[in-house]
């Protein structure tokens, strides 16, 4: 039995059966983690081991080893051979709380930066080394710390630590202008995708100016300021990577298919070198104390008014924080909420909720509810500060509590169900803390959380407390503010921190071997497909499953044919899928909604029920000690619906609300111009899955009620099984299936199509969008395993399937207009779209639409012998990672199941893979790249449309429900000047990489602030 198998196996005991769980509140404070301090003396390379972690009898922990270099580098090594695959994370204890007053953002653009290449390894090299060995990487900021992570072949550890090693230490002579200011533009169209042109994309920012004095760390966002960002250097750059990222401020965690001495000595001889850098000190401030309430607002392009309450509370691993987290989910989490129930169950808000957020320096606690449209936030602030009074006198039930701890058992068993996610926990305790065990502390908490303490802290830091005050209502709609704005930021008592960057230096480190030799990897891992075990019932219902003994956990996807396909015999009640999904999430015959969800919430149980184009499907995660009494949950939900006029009311509102909602986001208009180009008016796919306003107002609960009793059967379902639990109990447990009942559903084809008889660009308005969104391309092909389709993905996998694709790296790293780019294919067992998209920079909207054509139109030119070698190495070693958790192995049986597919389909994907040619690849994409016959959708300010009537395309204007606005502009003539955005400068000269046309190419993924 493994060391996962084994200290997993405690998480899943019950809170009231296990002795660390079972301890009360003042036992379990007296308490501490039992390590193994082992003081041995240093290691060849000098590092020092400081502890060695093991499970213990019932000690809850993750088993690791820890280790001190003489530079300070802590390195953190967890060993499971679970699967082979290694998971590598680096964590430098410097986030945008670092920053200062006018340099905001510049934490998360150096993350970015250390992306740019090295002495040893060059200019976008790191993203194409980590891809073409099979793995996945990337990086984060948050106000605290910054991380960069890698998961890999167990068989290449070795790359992975020498090329973060190399960044870490041989980084500024690699910096230029030309990639500081590639990367500055990228960092911005990142803002204006996930926060400008993103619906209340800007509360966050708005809550931390009031909520924090001016100058606190956390009074900007991570992302910064636009005039902060235009303002800095490269100068900036270096001195903020020699003070803050030197090995004494870093963790390097390993974990996976390793040895801990082998993982050491690796280390030792990469990061060993390393020069120490400036000592950092831990950074400690008071809460902040607000006089009286903060009422702010602004003005979005949204339907639904916003009001957010937010109170400080307390820094993470504060004694109340579990406190906290319990009383944020008993007012505003969930069914069986005050909020859900003053609010949106009574449908005064379309959404209503509470949650406790925590970092190194502070916490808020956050009431957040949406109003219906028109309807002012005063009285939404009413019903919200009435919930809270309710709280006051009904206080905290024996069921709210149970309900609380049940549920954050099983978070506990489920974050922790890959490498990378024990990896995170290891790293981030050990940054904040100190001490990376944990884990026990957490149970202790949890174990011993009393209600006393969960009024305790609302007495605390909610009641009678003073709070940040935010609205965020429709343009042109200032009257509907909660409050009018009587806050705002002064600078009194601000003093200017000390100057942490006077006087640092560069000191490379000098090493004893030749750092520039890429380090050779071992042996491709031997990977094993899941051993399946499969049956059908008599009902037709297939099941297929496989035995996953290292959590205590179960996953369960029920699949039932046809979803929104279904409507496409009765158009008039498009959205009904979606609809008759929803109310299953609701109550049974046994229970009403909110008796459901406790239930549910008393095992640390899900079962979800979700509709989209061609399935119906019901996801189901539980702890295996829940099984019998989750399947009872799950029989009462897909047998017994309970059907309530006043949940279908209530569900059919929202449905229509969002649906209205649809036009203030560019992403969404693009998405439904792209579908109703592609499918034509014929065709239930030009609809979106929700429906239209009319077919949804148009559907009755009998409608409801007659597609479930037809459509939900047996014989067009599968269900795969993945967890603790063998065949025999499994299908004991779900003996209730066999009395489902067959059922004559018809899975109707889909209308054929007509594809475009030339490309032309469709255009529709967003008065002031920050960015353009863009999709380009037409259907293509059904989905299959082994045939033109995998062909085709393989094709695509330079021209846009990877980061290192053609397309984003000319898009983001050349040209500076985007985030990021991509194309693919998507196709079922129904024929799907080849699309490429992004979202750009709006005064670059021309310029990206003809370097997308002009990508797609080179790369029927072919690819060069280096392209397909990374094609071959990227795709065939990723292996290791497909089938860790339980979630990817049912998928996969589930894909087993829906095509039909042999079990050894994976095997002769990779002898087409293996024997891959360039001309094979040529072929394809000159018959499934058809340039000259595509849809191009854009989603954009109209003042840029006179350069895109310059692209050379017939231009169509269309509004935002797909109506013609315009006549077709005719196609300008081809000597027309070329539309010139606000120029980045690029890295083009140093391409070293061409196609057989000259094109010139480079392949990378940036990691951003949330990656």
């Amino acid at each position: 039995m493994t060391q996962k198998r084994l200290w997993l196996l405690g998480l899943g005991l019950s809170l009231s059966l296990h002795p660390m769980l079972a301890q009360q509140k003042t036992t379990a404070a007296k308490t501490k983690p039992k390590t193994v301090i082992v003081p041995a003396k240093a290691t060849a390379g000098g590092a020092r081991l400081v502890e060695k972690v093991t499970r213990k009898g019932s000690e809850l922990v993750i088993p690791y080893e820890k280790y001190v270099l003489p530079n300070g580098l802590t390195v953190v090594v967890t060993e499971d051979h679970s699967d082979p695959l290694v998971h590598v994370d680096v964590t430098y204890h410097v986030g945008s709380a670092r920053e200062q007053i006018g340099k905001s953002g510049f934490a998360h653009f150096f993350e970015h930066m250390m992306f740019q290449g090295s002495d040893h390894v060059a200019d976008e090299q790191h993203f194409k080394l980590v891809t073409a060995a099979g793995g996945t990487l990337n990086g984060s900021t948050n106000r605290d710390r910054t991380n960069y992570y890698e998961t890999v072949p167990a068989n290449q550890l070795e790359t992975a630590l020498w090329l973060e090693a190399d960044r870490m230490g041989f980084l500024l002579d690699a910096v230029t202008q030309q990639k500081f200011e590639v990367q500055r533009s990228t960092v911005k169209n990142e803002r204006g995708q996930n926060y400008d042109n993103r619906p209340y994309g800007l509360a966050g920012e708005n809550v931390s100016k009031a909520l924090y004095p001016y100058g606190h760390p956390y009074s900007w966002m991570t992302i910064g300021y636009l005039e902060d960002l235009d303002r800095s250097n490269v100068d900036d750059l270096k001195n903020f990577f020699l003070r803050w990222y030197g090995p004494n401020n870093a963790t390097l965690t390993v974990g996976g298919d390793v040895k801990p001495a082998d993982v050491v000595r690796l280390a030792e001889k990469y990061f060993g070198p390393i020069n120490r850098g400036p000592a950092v000190q831990n950074m400690k401030l008071p809460a902040p104390k607000l006089a009286s309430d903060r009422y702010v607002s602004y003005q979005d392009n949204i339907r639904f008014p916003m009001l957010q309450l937010v109170f400080p509370s307390v820094p993470q691993n504060h004694p109340d924080e579990v406190a906290l987290d319990a009383l944020a989910e008993i007012i505003g989490s969930g069914r069986n909420s005050l909020l859900y129930k003053n609010l949106v169950k009574n449908q005064k808000a379309v959404l209503a909720q509470a949650y406790n957020q925590t970092t190194e320096l502070a916490g808020q606690f956050t009431i957040t509810a949406r109003s219906f449209p028109g309807k002012g936030l005063d009285s939404t602030e009413v019903l919200v500060r009435k919930s809270l009074a309710e709280f006051e006198r009904t206080g905290v039930s024996d069921d709210a509590l149970a309900r609380f701890k049940a549920s954050r058992e099983a978070d506990l068993v489920n974050s922790l169900s890959s490498v990378s996610g024990k990896v995170s926990q290891l790293a981030a305790n050990q940054t904040f803390t100190g001490n990376p065990n944990r884990l026990p502390i957490d149970v202790q908490q949890l174990g011993s959380l009393t209600k006393a303490d969960v009024q305790r802290v609302y007495n605390q830091y909610i009641k009678g407390k003073h709070a940040v005050i935010l609205s965020v209502v429709p343009k042109n709609a200032p009257t509907l503010v909660a409050h009018a704005d009587n806050y705002q930021v002064s600078k009194d008592g601000y003093q200017a921190p000390k100057d942490e960057y006077a006087g640092l230096t560069y000191v490379k480190a000098k090493d004893t071997f030749d750092r520039g030799t890429q380090p050779k990897a071992g042996t491709n891992p031997v990977v094993q497909v899941p051993a399946v075990w499969q049956d059908q019932f008599e009902n037709k219902l297939r099941i297929m499953g496989t035995r996953n003994a290292e959590i205590p956990t179960v996953t369960m996807l029920l699949t039932i044919r046809g979803g929104h396909r279904l409507e496409q015999n009765d158009r008039d009640k498009a959205g009904i899928a979606a609809l008759t999904a929803a109310m299953l999430n609701e109550g049974s015959q046994k229970y009403t909604s909110e008796q459901f969800s406790a239930a549910l919430d008393k095992l640390g149980s899900a079962i979800q029920v979700s509709a989209g184009n061609e399935n119906t499907t019901v996801y189901v995660q539980t702890l295996t000690k829940n099984l019998p009494a989750t399947m009872a949950l799950l029989q009462e939900r897909l047998l017994h619906p309970r059907f309530d006029q006043a949940d279908f009311d209530r569900l059919k509102k929202q449905t229509l609300e969002g649906i209205a909602n649809q036009v203030t986001q560019p992403v969404v208009i693009a998405d439904n111009t792209y579908s109703r180009l592609l499918y034509g008016g014929l065709d239930i796919m030009s609809t979106p899955v929700s429906g239209t306003s009319a077919s949804v107002r148009s559907i009755t609960l009998d409608d409801v009620k007659k597609f479930y009793q037809q459509n939900y059967a047996p014989n067009v379902s599968y269900l795969t099984v993945v967890g603790d639990v063998d065949q025999k109990t499994a299908e004991a447990q779900m003996g209730f299936l066999k009395g489902w009942l067959q059922q004559g559903v018809n899975l109707p084809a889909s209308p054929k199509t007509q594809q475009p008889d030339k490309t032309r660009i469709y255009f529709v308005n967003k008065d002031g969008a920050a960015q353009s969104e863009i999709r380009v391309g037409y259907l293509a092909l059904p989905y299959d395993a082994t045939g033109d389709y995998y062909r085709a993905y393989l094709a695509n996998y330079i021209l846009g399937g990877a980061f290192n694709s053609r397309i984003n790296l000319n898009l983001r790293e050349d040209k500076g207009y985007t985030y990021g780019a991509r194309s693919g294919y998507s196709g079922s067992r129904f024929v799907g779209p080849f699309t490429a998209s992004a979202g750009v920079r709006a005064d670059a909207t021309a310029a990206s639409v003809k370097e997308f054509m002009k990508e797609i139109e080179n790369y029927r030119n072919g690819i060069t012998d280096e392209e397909l070698q990374f094609l071959q190495a990227s795709v065939g070693q990723s292996d290791a990672l497909r089938y860790e958790t339980g979630q990817q192995k049912a998928a996969f049986l589930a894909r087993l199941l829906e095509y039909d597919l042999d079990k050894n389909y994976v095997q002769q994907q990779s002898t087409i893979l293996k024997n891959l040619t360039k001309e094979d690849v040529k072929t394809s994409a000159q018959k499934y790249l058809p340039a000259d016959h595509m849809y191009i959708v854009v989603v954009g300010d109209k003042k840029y449309l006179p350069e895109v009537q310059q692209l050379g395309y017939e231009v169509v204007e269309l509004d935002a429900d797909g109506n013609r606005l315009t006549p077709a502009v005719a196609a300008a003539p081809a000597a027309a000047a070329e539309p010139a955005p606000a120029p980045v400068e690029t890295k083009k000269s140093k391409r070293k990489a061409k196609t057989e046309d000259g094109k010139k190419i480079k392949v990378k993924e940036k990691a951003g602030e949330a990656k």
